[in-house]
């Protein structure tokens, strides 16, 4: 008890500290950002919201012309979402299982994590959805697969489903209008599981590859890079051969991926690390190019060298700067290609859910926000399409955005809230 009591005390002095040093009066986003010099923070910020979830006729706030309800809910910490060709929505509902703490700090960040539900018992399965007379609502509830480790990604590729579980890719036959998969599935790739645990899949437009999101152990390789070895990294899959390599590096933890579809380029966004301050640096949306590195641990923002790490000159100079700044700590991690024409108000873009802060004197996040592109690249600042999601002073999370996909009828976007244990659906008005 007397631990749990420091632990709560340093949440709150590390809180007071930053305050105290004035948080920065702009974010850092944009193809341009204005990024402030890191401030090394010695005991990180943590800051975190108690979960609440949503009151009974309480909803998200949304941009004009835009109407959102409750596609499902009661669910138990839903991530993500994959929509079936049939219309069926599956949605993976799973979190973080941490082991015991070892340190004060470890005391200090489960219980920040606990506040707003982020991690404890998972629910280890993927729920398929359907709504069977259009009206926007889900009116069964299936377990489409159970007894998992901590699953996040899916894709159908043919017969042939794919799930991303945080130890590895496996494969399940699928019959098309099945409400279940039967069988254990065939693994075919194994990943280090703990740290960052999701494992986002992407597949390609011929069908060939699956790309999987393997975020880092650590915040900036903290024991050494030999546990970081096939992590902070895109892997591809080859359908056919079964084989499986690293696409990128140095991406402490890509999650959400999207084609852009004029150019086919993979897009991802990328949480950066912590402890250099509210701004420093900003977590961001990116191209991807293959054998393409992106700096960490070493550097961030391109060569902006961060030497709390043993540093590699040859690789920090190799490093990609992003094109697109999302601000510090946002936890950006849903992503899809939005095309014109499926919400009023809303030209060709990327829709990015902002999971939200936990570790910065001033939150940041918490919303679905649209990227404006034109020619294959981000053009413009970043829109609001859902927020509301945090009280006005901080101290409650009614939700968090997670997963983002465009729903069946090429009209609504879909988006996962793992506070509110929902599924939003938002349309037009």
């Amino acid at each position: 008890m007397e631990l749990i009591a420091k632990a709560t005390a340093l949440v709150g002095g590390t809180v007071a500290f930053m305050r105290k040093m004035g948080a920065p009066s702009h974010q850092a986003v944009g193809a341009a950002p204005d990024i402030p010099d890191a401030k090394k923070q010695g005991i990180m910020t943590l800051k975190m919201p108690v979960a609440q979830g949503w009151q009974e006729g309480h909803l998200p706030s949304c941009a004009p012309g835009l109407k959102v309800n409750a596609f499902a809910s009661g669910l138990d910490h839903p991530r993500w979402i994959e929509v079936l060709p049939n219309g069926d929505v599956l949605v993976a509902e799973s979190k973080e299982e941490v082991g015991p703490p070892k340190t004060l700090m470890d005391h200090a960040a489960q219980a920040t994590m606990r506040r707003v539900k982020a991690i404890g018992n998972s629910a280890n399965r993927v729920s398929l959805w359907r709504d069977t007379d259009g009206d926007g609502v889900a009116e069964t509830r299936e377990v489409f697969v159970e007894n998992e480790n901590q699953p996040f990604g899916m894709a159908l590729v043919g017969n042939d489903f794919y799930l991303g579980n945080t130890d590895g890719i496996k494969v399940f036959n699928y019959v098309p209008g099945s409400t279940s998969l039967s069988g254990p599935g065939k693994k075919l790739v194994d990943f280090k599981p703990h740290g960052h645990w999701t494992r986002s899949l992407l597949v390609s437009a011929d069908e060939k590859k699956i790309y999987a999101g393997v975020g880092s152990l650590t915040n900036i390789a903290d024991q050494g890079m030999e546990v970081e070895e096939g992590r902070a990294a895109i892997w591809e899959l080859d359908v056919a051969s079964k084989e499986a390599r690293v696409f990128a590096s140095g991406l402490r933890n890509a999650v959400g991926m999207a084609w852009e579809p004029q150019t086919n380029v993979l897009w991802t966004v990328v949480n950066e690390r912590d402890g250099l301050g509210d701004e420093t640096p900003p977590d961001y949306l990116t191209s991807v190019q293959d054998g393409g590195f992106y700096g960490w641990p070493f550097s961030y923002w391109g060569d902006t060298v961060d030497d709390r790490v043993p540093q590699d000159a040859e690789l920090v100079a190799q490093a990609i700067t992003p094109e697109y700044a999302l601000g510090g700590h946002t936890a950006s991690l849903g992503l899809c290609w939005m095309p014109e024409g499926t919400l009023p108000g809303f030209g060709d873009g990327m829709v990015i859910g902002q999971h939200g802060s936990w570790n910065r004197s001033k939150l940041s996040g918490y919303k679905l926000i649209f990227v404006p592109f034109e020619n294959g690249k981000p053009n413009g600042a970043p829109q609001d399409i859902l927020w509301g999601f945090l009280s006005d002073d901080e101290k409650v999370a009614y939700g968090r955005p997670v997963g983002v996909v465009i729903g069946a009828d090429g009209k609504s976007l879909l988006m996962a809230d793992d506070v509110g244990d929902i599924i939003w659906r938002v349309t037009a008005a």
